[in-house]
């Protein structure tokens, strides 16, 4: 038996979304059950499993006892939403009773652990406090997502969210500039914005691909097969998603640390604000984030 007076129980590098930054870390699954995207290397060095009941419970004992002040609570690592509902219903009930304060339960997710789950499978885990959804699209061009092994399309992802929204699940989609490299660079961007404008999600993260040695892209860099687009490729590359998403009523950021310039942009209202300062960027005469000060 773990006394849940240690501590949390963390394995290996964790991430969490930066909405996160102050909610409660509870690690249930250790890595990522596709684990396949070329461009990514957070969990190569872990293999996926379930965490054991026994640890995950004595972090929510924790957590009880000494995170009483923090009313969110974000499920890590890869994609709990994984967790059979069999296991996973029990998993939030026993969250809600000994942490019954909280307001929110996030959660990370793959468009495997999203097929697996019914509209009425999410409606009961929304029920449940079940708020908001991560997804990582990354791109809307099919001819990206093959290439990157992220083992969707763009018609499943219009789909995936379909059902998450109509579950009356918040939904928060990340998207990757430069992902197509150079040769796609436009195609992927214009597609990307019109899965976007299909999904209609709540939130739109657009981060910018910093490339991770010991991963395949990374290789394929290394022997030219894969060119990344320069700070200026990738302001076009936003400025074209940027003009080829219409959002009902969400927020588009791109203040990520990885981005060259941090945008916040309230849809519908502010997408024209936001295209005009790009121009101004790519004329020099908005400064754009000097590459030492960019991270992942």
């Amino acid at each position: 038996m773990v006394s849940e007076d240690m501590g949390m129980h963390y394995e290996g590098f964790c991430i969490r979304p930066p909405s996160e930054a102050f909610s409660i870390l509870l690690q249930v699954t250790v890595g990522c059950s596709h684990n396949k995207c070329t461009f990514c290397g957070t969990y190569k060095s872990k293999r996926f499993r379930i965490k054991e009941w026994d640890i995950v419970y004595q972090d929510i004992l924790f957590a009880s006892r000494y995170m009483k002040n923090q009313n969110r609570l974000f499920l890590m690592d890869g994609d709990a939403l994984i967790i059979p509902q069999r296991k996973i219903v029990p998993l939030f009930d026993t969250i809600n009773k000994h942490l019954p304060w909280l307001e929110r339960i996030g959660t990370y997710a793959n468009a495997k652990s999203l097929r697996k789950k019914t509209l009425n499978d999410l409606k009961l885990l929304r029920e449940k406090k079940l708020g908001i959804i991560y997804l990582g699209v990354e791109s809307g061009d099919d001819y990206v997502l093959k290439n990157i092994n992220k083992g969707s399309h763009f018609s499943e992802y219009v789909e995936l969210a379909k059902k998450v929204k109509e579950a009356g699940i918040k939904l928060s989609v990340t998207v990757l500039l430069g992902i197509g490299g150079k040769d796609r660079s436009l195609e992927h961007a214009k597609r990307t914005g019109e899965l976007l404008t299909k999904m209609d999600p709540d939130y739109v993260g657009a981060l910018t691909l910093m490339l991770i040695p010991g991963t395949p892209l990374y290789e394929d860099f290394e022997n030219g097969k894969f060119q990344l687009p320069d700070k200026y490729g990738m302001l076009v590359e936003l400025r074209e998603m940027l003009k080829a998403t219409e959002l009902s009523s969400g927020l588009f950021t791109s203040n990520h640390a990885s981005n060259y310039l941090p945008l916040k942009v309230k849809f519908p209202e502010q997408k024209k604000q936001a295209i005009e300062m790009i121009d101004k960027a790519l004329r020099g005469d908005i400064g754009l984030k000097p590459e030492w000060m960019r991270a992942l």
